[in-house]
């Protein structure tokens, strides 16, 4: 019992806390410009891609350097000229521009490199097992991940709460008319950020490319999941983008530890017919088996019960 216990919270941080280096940049997005980015998933694809790319080349660290740049440069070119654009027509535009470029960005990742997962690599030096719990070894690799994530998580909210940077990106938001007379670029702060969030986004899309799968549908299969975590923890809130990736990272894991069902809790179902076979088959389902419906179960118990978040100061 507590080598399950003691494992399933560490692999649940380690997975919540790569949740949260995936949703951070989601995150800056919306917290200072108030843009709900359906494309993130597919800035964080590119970042592995690009990553990928550039490790064949030049190695794994120049990689985790230069492909963020690069996509941070291709986010601030989508702001500049597609989401300045379609901003004055409102926020249903800016989901279905950026919904629309997920499906390009699919196109384009599947025309480069193919529908095949890639032979992306982790990096010789963090090829080790950092240390055995039970007899089970955790690679140094996952705890690169998790001090990454941490630093990332000080570092924006040193950036955006204490820094003067931070503060003219918070008021261009509620009050742009004024930043602007005090002699700021407002579109260039918001074409800056939303570099930033799609870097952040490559950023995770670079480390987490060799531990998981690089391939043309990652965006898809990881996205949702983005969303979870935004919304859960409140929209615009890093901490609690944190606090409910950290959640969302245990419950997932707790549940696919666990055998439980109604049957072993309540006894089985007894009597005969179709209806009885087909309760049956529902009171014997496992926790383990619904685990990756946890999330959005809470998803929607949140947005029943609490749904500006966890930590979320809006309510839309």
């Amino acid at each position: 019992m507590l080598e399950i216990v003691l494992i399933s919270s560490l692999n649940g941080v380690l997975f919540g806390m790569l949740l949260f280096l995936m949703a951070s940049g989601l995150t800056v997005i919306f917290s200072m410009m108030g843009v709900l980015n359906f494309a993130h998933a597919s800035f964080y694809m590119l970042g592995a891609f690009f990553g990928f790319e550039i490790s064949r080349h030049v190695g794994f660290w120049p990689g985790l350097v230069v492909a963020p740049v690069l996509v941070g440069m291709i986010g601030m070119l989508v702001e500049r000229y597609g989401l300045r654009t379609v901003h004055k027509h409102g926020h249903v535009a800016e989901l279905l521009f950026t919904f629309g470029l997920t499906f390009i960005i699919q196109e384009l990742v599947q025309m480069i490199w193919g529908k095949l997962a890639v032979d992306y690599r982790v990096p010789p030096i963090l090829d080790f097992p950092a240390f055995t719990i039970f007899s089970t070894e955790y690679p140094a690799y996952k705890i690169f991940e998790l001090l990454t994530a941490i630093a990332i998580f000080l570092a924006l909210l040193l950036v955006i709460k204490r820094t003067r940077i931070g503060l003219v990106v918070q008021a261009s938001l509620s009050h742009p008319e004024m930043v602007g007379m005090l002699g700021h670029n407002v579109d260039r702060v918001f074409m800056l950020v939303f570099g930033v969030g799609a870097g952040l986004a490559a950023v995770a899309g670079v480390i987490a490319g060799p531990a998981l799968v690089t391939q043309s549908n990652m965006a898809h299969s990881l996205g949702p999941i983005l969303f979870v975590v935004v919304v859960v923890g409140g929209l615009g809130s890093l901490g609690g983008a944190f606090i409910a990736s950290l959640l969302i990272g245990l419950l997932q894991t707790f549940a696919v530890a666990s055998n439980a069902s109604l049957a072993d809790a309540f006894g089985e179902l007894t009597g005969t017919g179709p209806l009885a076979a087909y309760l049956g088959d529902i009171w014997n389902v496992t926790v383990a088996q619904l685990s990756a419906v946890m999330p959005y179960l809470l998803l929607v118990l949140i947005l029943i019960f609490r749904p500006r978040g966890l930590m979320g100061t809006r309510e839309t």
